[in-house]
């Protein structure tokens, strides 16, 4: 029998059996959905997680107090760098262009009759250069002002909505923890990073931070929770690196474990890549079962099928058919199921990640390859579900058959 009327015959029996068949492709079409929502949606977060790291500029290194193993064991962060940590990296580290220490803290920000809880950071003037901080009105704190201990602060959009509304907030008076602080500037939106919103947070001289909120918390100095540093070029990263770990081991006296943790872009960026991948994984693979049971539903619908269409076979053996053309027709329809199916369940998946970048930052995107995957699988299944119904229908013998019709 020719294959192209085999699948006349496939397409007209199965849409002679509309809801059947529809209720047999669910499982399918499920399936194919799910791993395509799955892989865009993880493509989406690693996107993501790209954009938020070079927000944070080119070729920035971080330095972060405790060791990966102290940072584990305490639930509050250690304090092990202070600020003439800072100051001495950016004295002697040559391969050094920028550093920005700062001290965060989440602090009350009254008003008038406001009040709000933000994130306050107190740094240098270089931190809105090295940490790509652009300014929509006013302008950033300087030099001087950090060497004067001014009052004085620049915040972000969200806060600045929160507490003025559509006022422009450069020239108003806030207070910080009982400070009367006069806003200079307002931020661009920047978005969220790292689960924390840079457009709520409010920017201040560091030396007013440590003399008028959070006071001298070592003897060693003034505690920072944070050293951003960017390097000169690419090129120096590793250098950079390297400088300020034998700088601060000299420093801290350092005989065994470091007290503190230099990050790269680089290597932020290739945890979180693997921990996305894996998520991205893991759930694609929850997801593949949905195929699997589809596969066993369309199993047992072709086995319910030989069964009603004994007569039917046995008949087609009877004037000619050979086993071959039974065969093939079985595998036919398991297929043209399992294919159908496929095809709604990418469509469905191809939506939902439409939706998922419409109403969430995640630029979630429809993968290529997890489009031919998803299709090579979902035909696959229709091939390996439906060969033991086919089988035992080309095996039917046809006296049998129409006798037992």
């Amino acid at each position: 029998m020719d294959i192209l009327e085999s699948v006349k015959m496939a397409t007209t029996t199965l849409l002679a059996n509309k809801l059947r068949s529809s209720l047999t492709m669910l499982g399918i079409i499920i399936g194919n959905a799910s791993v395509i929502a799955m892989i865009g949606i993880g493509e989406g977060a690693k996107t993501l997680a790209t954009k938020q790291f070079e927000s944070l500029g080119p070729n920035t290194l971080f330095i972060i107090p405790g060791s990966p193993g102290s940072r584990g064991r305490v639930t509050a962060m250690p304090r092990t760098l202070v600020l003439q940590d800072a100051k001495a990296i950016a004295k002697q580290v040559r391969a050094v262009k920028e550093v920005a220490p700062e001290i965060n803290n989440r602090i009350t920000i009254n008003y008038r009759n406001r009040n709000t809880s933000s994130t306050v950071i107190g740094t240098t003037a270089n931190y809105a250069t090295l940490r790509s901080l652009e300014i929509k009105d006013g302008r950033f704190f300087n030099e001087f002002d950090v060497k004067r201990n001014k009052r004085i602060a620049v915040v972000g959009p969200d806060l600045a909505a929160k507490l003025f509304d559509n006022q422009n907030p450069v020239g108003q008076k806030i207070r910080i923890q009982n400070t009367t602080f006069q806003i200079i500037g307002l931020t661009v939106a920047k978005g969220s990073s790292f689960g924390s919103n840079n457009d709520d947070t409010v920017y201040i001289p560091i030396n007013t931070m440590f003399s008028r909120l959070v006071g001298r918390t070592s003897p060693f100095g003034i505690n920072i929770s944070l050293i951003s540093v960017s390097a000169k070029d690419e090129n120096s990263i590793s250098a950079a690196e390297f400088q300020m770990t034998n700088l601060l081991r000299r420093r801290h006296k350092i005989v065994r474990e470091d007290d503190f943790t230099v990050q790269t872009q680089k290597n932020l960026l290739e945890i979180t890549n693997t921990i996305t991948g894996a998520l991205t994984i893991m759930l694609a693979a929850i997801a593949s079962i949905s195929l699997f049971v589809g596969g066993i539903g369309i199993m047992n619908i072709m086995l319910v099928s030989v069964t009603e269409r004994t007569q039917e076979i046995g008949l087609r053996k009877a004037i000619g058919a050979t086993q071959q053309d039974i065969l093939l027709q079985f595998m036919i329809e398991a297929v043209i199921l399992s294919v159908a199916g496929g095809v709604i369940g990418i469509a469905l998946g191809g939506g939902s990640i439409l939706l998922v970048g419409i109403f969430s930052p995640l630029q979630a995107t429809l993968s290529p390859s997890a489009v031919i995957l998803a299709a090579s699988v979902s035909g696959g299944i229709g091939l390996f579900f439906g060969v033991v119904p086919a089988r035992r229908a080309a095996q039917l013998d046809p006296m049998v058959a129409l006798r037992t019709a």
